[in-house]
């Protein structure tokens, strides 16, 4: 049995073209930042996924490939919960927000808010995994139902991330990257989603409902979310020229 957990990359849209200058550079410092943690939590989620290396490794390493996974996609929810902090009007009288903030008619705040609550249920499921000789009842509600909370969690925030994300959508003008990552992270949660009910434990027999298609949702939902955050990496880092003497 293993655990999974996800995040959608990026959380919504975060606009820094009219903050301060020093502002913005710690805003694309954060967004370089946020992006490398996915990457490195989607590729842990993709290889654990893998039947062959689950088999290489053994059960035990597979699932702490997924715990660690979530680790990192809680720490870039978390990076990605204080730039929408950081976004939000500043109170009378104060130059910056605190970290705790109530701001639920924000859909860039309430998107992020959602997805850091969903690291943390994916936390909680992964590592319950690494547990052995769990009855099928106790995996259930240690491992799978957390599994599916997160999973809802992150379907939530992916669609608030869209309706943010299409507010900058001009008819006839080429999509933003931001609006693209939102759509890629989108489909990667359906896909977790899928996942997480394929790995329902049946009581009666204590194997998981459909072993392939948890495997098979788990992968396509890393891919995706790898690809969500490219998309979120500047496009000056994402572009950048190789240096002539460098490339071979």
């Amino acid at each position: 049995m293993h655990g999974r957990g996800v995040a959608h990359l990026g959380g919504p849209s975060v606009t820094t073209d009219h903050a301060p200058r020093g502002r913005r550079g710690q805003s694309h410092a954060r967004t370089w930042w946020i992006a490398g943690l996915f990457m490195i939590g989607s590729s842990l989620f993709g290889l654990g996924a893998v039947p062959y290396y689950s088999e290489a490794v053994g059960l035990r390493i597979g699932a702490l490939t997924f715990f660690v996974g979530s680790l990192f996609f809680t720490s870039a929810a978390f990076l990605v919960y204080r730039e929408a902090v950081d976004a939000l009007p500043a109170p009378a009288g104060s130059r910056r927000h605190t970290f705790w903030v109530w701001a639920p008619r924000n859909l860039g705040w309430l998107g992020c808010a959602v997805q850091l609550a969903g690291t943390l249920w994916f936390n909680w499921s992964t590592g319950n995994a690494l547990r052995t000789n769990l009855s099928a009842a106790v995996t259930d509600q240690r491992v799978w139902r957390p599994d599916a909370l997160g999973s809802i969690a992150f379907l939530v925030a992916s669609g608030l991330a869209l309706m943010e994300a299409r507010r900058g959508v001009v008819a006839g003008r080429p999509k933003a990257r931001t609006w693209k990552s939102c759509v890629a992270n989108m489909v990667g949660s359906v896909a977790f989603g899928v996942s997480a009910v394929a790995s329902y434990v049946v009581p009666a027999t204590g194997n998981v409902w459909n072993a392939e298609l948890t495997n098979l949702g788990t992968f396509v939902g890393a891919v995706c979310f790898f690809i969500g955050a490219i998309l979120l990496l500047p496009p000056e880092t994402a572009t950048a020229p190789v240096p002539a003497d460098r490339a071979s």
